[in-house]
């Protein structure tokens, strides 16, 4: 990776090639199967087809892994896509950059509406609740034809990315250069200002509550837009080549201090027989504490793992090299695959968190498998 030097614009050297963010990529990607499959059954969570254990274990267990997954994985997609679209935009110029965008982004988000959304469904409609009619006779009085499903995320990112061109075109401006990599404690700091604003905005808009159409839930994209900013900013001034191992660990003794917190939230719950979704947002204190230590937890989860990834995981092979390359489809096509197994062993006679310990795992494995057929397809891998 080169260094910035008077360069306004960090341009990645491809000889160089930072392999440890393609390892992120997939390791993020299987969070996201793992955190659909954890809602699946038991973590709090809207998911297309759902059977909850009521083992008070596993269910604590579950919350904590989505909390802290929700904390940062997310937030820290937006930050690496943001981090190469000034040097895409700055190489391909706007016309072709633009046209790109909409093609790998845009027509993934018109199939999953109009082709694997109803098909999801209709899966759930006809062996989850029993409803045995046609697939045709199903589309008969299907009306949910706008719904972005999983890539809300692909078509937040189209927007903001489209925003930001805008902006560039506009006002000639790029993202703030000569800044130097922050350290654990302003990132720490810079959290809790994201966690406070965060706070605000969940006055109007608590977690849960989406966006009709898009399916947006802005109790979240405090974080989101500001991890997008700043994987802009950090581009532009090469923050990822001074960042330092020392940073990183800061960072995860921070996370690890913080995750003692979290047995806190059922103690206050319990102490001031507070309802669980006061937590989500509204004039109250708790949602202010959570909203805080949501955001200490994020960032220090994602400023540990950029350093940490890049002394240890800066390696690749073929097999890895092809996961990373398949995550893209993994993300579009894992609903299918989750929903099928946890359907294909809806009648198992276990609880359904044991359910979980083979239906995730399997989702994994099976999501990475039927992307590496799909991205087969021409057409397909010209896309994605």
């Amino acid at each position: 990776m080169t260094t910035q030097t008077t360069k306004s614009v960090f341009i990645p050297d491809k000889s160089k090639k930072i392999f440890y963010i393609d390892n992120l990529k997939i390791m993020l990607t299987i969070l996201v199967i793992l955190h659909h499959a954890f809602i699946t059954y038991g973590a709090s969570g809207g998911w297309y087809y759902q059977q909850k254990t009521s083992n008070h274990s596993a269910l604590i267990l579950m919350a904590i892994f989505v909390s802290v997954n929700q904390a940062f994985f997310m937030g820290f997609f937006f930050f690496l896509s943001a981090y190469f679209i000034g040097p895409s935009l700055e190489k391909k110029g706007v016309r072709r950059f633009v046209t790109e965008r909409l093609k790998r982004l845009g027509i993934p988000l018109i199939f999953y509406s109009l082709v694997l959304s109803p098909v999801l469904s209709y899966l759930v409609y006809y062996f989850g609740k029993g409803h045995h009619i046609t697939f045709l006779q199903y589309l008969g009085g299907f009306d949910s034809w706008i719904d972005f499903g999983v890539l809300w995320f692909v078509a937040a990112l189209l927007l903001f990315t489209l925003l930001y061109v805008l902006w560039r075109m506009i006002f000639k401006s790029r993202p703030l250069h000569n800044l130097s990599v922050p350290d654990a404690g302003v990132i720490l700091l810079f959290a809790t200002g994201v966690g406070i604003i965060s706070f605000l905005v969940r006055i109007v808009f608590p977690v849960g509550k989406e966006l009709p159409l898009l399916g947006f839930q802005l109790g979240h994209f405090t974080q989101y837009i500001i991890l997008l900013i700043l994987g802009l900013i950090a581009s532009n001034n090469n923050w990822l080549g001074f960042i330092s191992y020392r940073t990183g660990k800061n960072l995860g003794i921070a996370f690890v201090v913080l995750l003692l917190f979290f047995p806190a939230f059922y103690i206050i719950q319990m102490k001031f027989h507070m309802p669980a979704n006061g937590y989500s947002g509204g004039f109250y204190w708790q949602s202010l504490l959570y909203a805080v230590w949501e955001q200490l937890v994020g960032f220090s989860i994602i400023g540990a793992l950029l350093c940490f990834a890049k002394k240890y995981w800066n390696r690749t092979s073929a097999f890895t090299a092809t996961l990373s390359r398949n995550t893209f489809a993994v993300y579009i096509f894992h609903p299918l695959v989750l929903i099928s197994l946890s359907l294909l062993v809806r009648d198992w006679k276990v609880d359904p968190a044991l359910k979980l310990l083979v239906v995730g795992p399997s989702a994994v494995i099976f999501s990475f498998l039927l992307a590496a057929i799909i991205t087969e397809i021409p057409i397909v891998r010209a896309i994605i």
